[in-house]
């Protein structure tokens, strides 16, 4: 049966590349029936830190990747890699070195399968002799994987190119202790658009602060799995399940895979269109209202939108809410836009879009013509959709003008912006004594002159 683990160190918060490990070897355990086991590698423990130990286990479970096995922890299994390196020594096959114990790495060239790279030949003669136990009694980082790989019976070990030079130390463990290797996959690096590893600058922040920009875990999981692998027939939008079925090793490329923010976020805008309406409401209000979306997501500045705790007006409850979402589902592509949308109806005080202002509010006659659409709209009783355009288009047909000459102005005078959903949708939804008063203030600010 197929066994693979994804061991990060809680050291830090979980990375994108981090992340593509964790996710190819869930989809091959998947794929195969087999098992994904857990390992959390903390022998580090002047940096490792509950804190990031517990995020990372929170970030699997969001984006879905449930595990088999675990979580173990290597500080818990001292006395395995105690007693493992003692047998190396009294084979003769390792010696101490005050209190470290060190490995001879034989003095051979090793030739290394890749079931992504091919055969890789490396010449132990080159490389100094091995760390098994540290002098402080902490496992060194090769060894302690190696234990670990053989306790649980590991069959492929599937993680970046990056530990590729970690391959002929392990496989020589490996002999040492008298165990078969097991099948090993070095995925290609994710890189940024200047072909370098990915950094900060382009992408290379946490699980944590993509979910605070407004990313689906479904859509993170479908977009990572194309960096590096391909399904064969081009498609790009797909789900865990699909994916698990396409999934192959013989499939995942040997270069690296550029990481594009645009294709991400057109991915994310796919997947907010596939769920169903109430599960976009659900989605939306609780991020609107979770403290992970007031974050400063890497070197992407999350503003946070004011939320009072009433609607614009009572009578904007749930039902109100499900009608914003509705009309704002086919139109996002991240909920931290969704956010921004709602900060609009939510907002006391409109932020004009200066290029916006300056193309649709700052021409002849829009004050005049704004002014004719706030008296036509203060005398609609019933404040609706079709009420309100009905009102607009009469005015326009009355003042023989285009209409954009209308409509376009009036968007930027309630919203800020130049673009939106439908104005009249917008308008029946942010209610007439809001729609009045931002007209009003629009008016008073005589951007014309």
């Amino acid at each position: 049966m197929v066994r693979v683990r994804f061991a990060p160190s809680p050291t830090g918060y979980l990375h994108i590349g981090s992340v593509r490990t964790a996710l190819f070897n869930w989809l091959y355990a998947r794929s195969q029936g087999g098992v994904f086991i857990l390992r959390i590698e903390d022998t580090d423990q002047k940096r490792s830190s509950d804190v990031f130990m517990e995020e990372i286990i929170a970030d699997m479970k969001w984006l879905g990747l449930n595990w088999d096995e675990g979580p173990f922890f290597q500080t818990k299994r001292f006395d395995l890699y105690r007693s493992c390196a003692q047998k190396l020594l009294e084979k003769e096959l390792a010696y101490k070195d005050g209190e470290a114990i060190i490995f001879k790495i034989p003095d051979i060239k090793v030739k290394i399968y890749d079931l992504v790279h091919g055969e890789i030949e490396v010449d132990n003669t080159l490389i100094d002799d091995l760390v098994l136990m540290k002098s402080d009694g902490s496992p060194a980082y090769n060894f302690a994987c190696v234990v670990d790989d053989i306790e649980m019976q590991i069959t492929h070990v599937i993680r970046g190119d990056d530990h590729i030079s970690n391959t002929n130390k392990q496989v020589a463990l490996y002999d040492a202790l008298g165990v078969k290797p097991p099948k090993f996959a070095h995925i290609p690096l994710i890189l940024g658009p200047d072909k370098t590893p990915l950094s900060k600058r382009f992408g290379a922040v946490s699980i944590t602060d993509y979910r605070a920009m407004g990313y689906l875990p479904q859509a993170l999981v479908n977009y990572l799995s194309l960096l590096g692998w391909s399904p064969g027939d081009n498609k790009e939008f797909m789900g865990a399940e699909e994916i698990v079925k396409k999934f192959s090793l013989k499939r995942i490329n040997k270069t690296g895979a550029e990481f594009n923010l645009d294709k991400l976020r057109w991915i994310n805008g796919e997947h907010i269109r596939k769920l169903t309406p109430s599960e976009f409401t659900k989605i939306g209000m609780d991020f609107i209202h979770s403290p992970v979306a007031e974050t400063k997501a890497g070197s992407v500045s999350i503003s946070p939108v004011s939320i009072p705790e009433k609607l614009i007006k009572p009578e904007c409850g749930e039902e109100w809410f499900k009608k914003f979402a509705e009309l704002y589902q086919p139109r996002v592509k991240t909920l931290v836009e969704f956010k921004e949308e709602f900060g609009i109806f939510m907002s006391e005080d409109v932020k004009y879009n200066e290029e916006a202002v300056e193309k649709f509010l700052k021409k002849d006659k829009v004050s005049d013509i704004l002014n004719m659409t706030k008296k036509r709209l203060e005398k609609i009783d019933s404040f609706t959709q079709e009420n309100i355009e009905k009102e607009a288009r009469t005015l326009i047909y009355e003042l023989k003008i285009e209409s954009a000459d209308l409509i376009h102005p009036l968007r930027v005078a309630v919203t800020g912006k130049a673009v939106s959903a439908g104005v009249f949708e917008v308008l029946a939804l942010l209610g007439k004594e809001k729609t009045i008063e931002r007209l009003e203030k629009v008016l008073h600010t005589n951007y014309h002159e």
